[in-house]
């Protein structure tokens, strides 16, 4: 038997990735999980890649100046949105592969090279597992250093009291 066009390519184990299919087989003779068409929206990959990015120690925070100061005002408007998860991150997504820039902030003392390497290999694992991507790229741009008394001068989410 040979393969259609419409049908997945088989991995090396011999399944499919459903994430990154165009368009399954249809019809009854079908098992269930290839019927149909999965998209997945550059938000999402943003939202993975940013807590990823997150993750890994020495880096502050995510997105340029500006970028971090409207998202800091935005997240104190009721009803706007996430809560910046994605600040700081750009994603092109295709129909198998995905590209990211992100924006970073990292800890003052933290080998930046050694930071921006850890965090190209978190994001590109957290979503190739989870979107069954791939990616093909991460460009970091490191926009700021943090040093440890600018910590002060940033506002805090103090407890209202």
């Amino acid at each position: 038997m040979t393969d259609s066009p419409e049908r997945p390519a088989s991995g090396p184990d011999g399944t499919t990735d459903s994430a990154t299919m165009l368009k399954g087989p249809t019809g009854a003779g079908t098992s269930p999980e290839t019927r149909g068409q999965t998209t997945i929206a550059d938000g999402v990959v943003a939202k993975i890649a940013g807590m990823s990015a997150r993750e890994v120690p020495g880096i502050h925070s995510l997105g340029a100046g500006m970028t971090r100061a409207m998202g800091a005002v935005r997240e104190r408007v009721p009803g706007t949105g996430s809560g910046g998860v994605s600040r700081g991150v750009k994603v092109e997504v295709g129909e198998r592969q995905a590209a990211l820039d992100i924006d970073v902030v990292v800890e003052y003392g933290f080998p930046i090279v050694e930071v921006a390497s850890e965090v190209r290999v978190n994001v590109i694992s957290a979503v190739e597992r989870m979107t069954g991507l791939e990616v093909v790229e991460v460009n970091l741009v490191v926009d700021d250093v943090n040093l440890p008394d600018e910590d002060d001068a940033e506002p805090s989410e103090g407890r209202v009291q």
